[in-house]
């Protein structure tokens, strides 16, 4: 039996992570790592670092007159360290070489080829640590006709499809309002990182991960590809609705919007009866499923005048009653503040440098024998430079003397 009064270590307690990336999907990658344990080290430009430093909200100093920080770098950036390092330098790729040789992964997000001008390509990198697992995550990968263009998540959001989708059906294609493809691209690496990790340990061989934001788009769209792959036709934008099940969209109550989601036949009944239309599952057009989705603006047209005379919370009630999935259409404010989401834990403290403190949202997924800390604060430009080098390479340069 486990000692309860012993801390467990973290799942990822001893892998080192050299973190060559800014702005979005390399720190987020970054971060899913050290928020389970890794000791992950940002490095950065010593003029100024990564370019998100500079991103609002910032943040006023605990005492005035002094810096203030960067709410949008805290949030992908606790739980690391950081070292300054100019590759245009010699002396400090060394000094890059050597934290190389002592890591298990190494992540950057600079265009196909950049790297290798400073030594610092996989091929570079895995001939000082054969073991090293090396993620690139780039707009488009390292081959093909784009690996050279430049990109950021609302280009690629355009390139892959997802904006086509996304927006009302006579509107305009807009981008998701969360940068979804830096994330998943964030998501899908932290994955593939520690497949490649497990093999390195299996083999000694470890890998050099190719992890664009294209592609991993592409990946999370698989019902809309597959609908294209088995129509020939390409998906539409829908707005809220779903392109095979109705009722399962947003609509407005009396006061504000709100979501349904009635998926399958007997949801579909419930919600006759909770609207005081029980003849609806009778009428020939909105008898199965498929024939709801192919009707639903004629369901629509039934549905919202009914729904605009009560208030959205009546509604929502009367729907948790029957179990029919539902929601309000909440922002930020409301579900931040929201009594499930701080009964889960997942809103925490974080303080900065300066010593401003701010909420965050934390590693959001529990699992047995592991609880989420903010145990390191975001750090400053370089604050770790001696400490990184003193616990990583102090044992090469024990062997030397």
């Amino acid at each position: 039996m486990n000692n309860p009064e012993s801390t467990p270590a973290k799942p990822l307690a001893g892998l080192r992570v050299l973190e060559f990336a800014q702005i979005a999907a390399g720190p987020f990658t970054g971060c899913l790592l050290a928020d389970l344990g890794a000791d992950v080290v940002k490095v950065e430009r010593p003029d100024g670092g990564d370019g998100m430093r500079g991103w609002p909200p910032l943040h006023p100093g605990a005492d005035e007159p002094g810096p203030s920080f960067s709410g949008n770098f805290s949030s992908l950036n606790r739980n690391k360290r950081s070292v300054a390092l100019d590759i245009k330098n010699r002396a400090d790729v060394e000094r890059l070489y050597e934290l190389v040789e002592n890591a298990d992964v190494f992540v950057e997000n600079f265009r196909p080829g950049a790297l290798a001008r400073s030594g610092l390509a996989y091929e570079d990198l895995k001939a000082r640590n054969p073991r090293l697992v090396y993620c690139s995550i780039t707009g488009y990968g390292q081959n093909g006709p784009y690996a050279q263009k430049g990109a950021f998540d609302v280009t690629v959001q355009a390139m892959s499809g997802v904006m086509s989708v996304t927006g009302e059906p006579d509107g305009p294609p807009v981008k998701c309002g969360v940068p979804v493809g830096d994330f998943v691209t964030g998501l899908y690496a932290a994955y593939v990182i520690l497949a490649a990790v497990m093999r390195a340990r299996a083999t000694g061989e470890g890998a050099h991960i190719d992890c664009s934001i294209l592609g991993a788009l592409l990946g999370i769209s698989a019902l809309q590809t597959s609908e294209y792959f088995g129509t020939g036709q390409a998906p539409r934008r829908l707005g809220s609705a779903h392109p095979r099940n109705a009722p399962y969209a947003g609509f407005d109550a009396a006061d504000k919007p709100f979501t349904i989601a009635a998926g399958n036949d007997k949801l579909w009944r419930d919600t006759c009866a909770i609207v005081g239309r029980p003849d609806l599952p009778d009428d020939p057009r909105f008898a199965t499923q498929s024939l709801r989705a192919a009707n639903q603006a004629a369901l629509t047209a039934i549905l919202q005048p009914i729904f605009a005379t009560r208030p959205a919370q009546e509604w929502l009630a009367a729907f948790d009653a029957k179990g029919v999935p539902c929601a309000p259409i909440n922002d930020f404010a409301d579900i931040l503040a929201d009594p499930h989401v701080r009964e889960m834990g997942w809103v925490q403290p974080m303080t900065m440098p300066n010593g401003a403190t701010a909420e965050t949202v934390g590693f959001p997924v529990a699992f047995t024998g592991y609880s989420f800390e903010i145990e390191r604060r975001p750090p400053e430009l370089g604050e770790h430079d001696e400490e990184v080098y003193r616990e990583w390479c102090q044992h090469r340069r024990m062997r030397a003397v």
